[in-house]
């Protein structure tokens, strides 16, 4: 998937984004907080990031993609 790529603003389906950095969350026995949660950053802050792309820049990287 490409770093440009928009997510959608409302997460329903909890899918993860294939992406070069962070793992799929659901395959580790972690749950989004709430339906617009994207992912869960390596410092344990959580993004609602609408891209893929810079998600967590400033958090050390994205430990878990939610979608």
């Amino acid at each position: 998937m490409s770093g440009s790529t928009s997510l959608p603003s409302k997460n329903t389906a909890h899918h993860c984004v294939r992406h070069t950095t962070g793992v799929c969350g659901s395959t580790h026995h972690q749950k989004p907080r709430d339906t617009y949660t994207t992912a869960k950053c390596k410092d344990a802050a959580l993004s609602y990031s609408r891209h893929s792309r810079g998600t967590c820049s400033h958090h050390h990287g994205v430990r878990y993609w939610f979608k």
